[in-house]
């Protein structure tokens, strides 16, 4: 089933927008799927990065465990689902 997503659209004389929904096709959601990847795959090894930076700046011990734990806690609260990508190519599409 393909991504779609409702946005408002102002009417002249109305204070009530009209809702359109915009659909990405297939070629689109796999293109915004891929990008997303290519993105997370870049985020988590900043976060992996920023987790070694963290552990030596606390003196903590190095464990690969703790060091992808803490990757993993820093990704979590930085990357960007699938579904923002795709929702921001759909506003992208509803603006044009």
């Amino acid at each position: 089933m393909p991504f779609s997503k409702s946005f408002p659209r102002a009417v002249k004389g109305s204070m009530y927008p009209k809702w359109e929904d915009v659909a990405l096709t297939e070629e689109e959601e796999r293109e915004v799927e891929k990008l997303c990847r290519v993105e997370n795959i870049r985020l988590m090894k900043e976060c992996i990065e920023d987790a070694k930076h963290i552990i030596d700046a606390m003196e903590l011990k190095r464990f690969q465990t703790n060091l992808v734990e803490v990757g993993i806690a820093l990704f979590e609260k930085r990357a960007s689902h699938s579904v923002y990508w795709k929702e921001n190519r759909a506003k992208d599409k509803f603006s044009k």
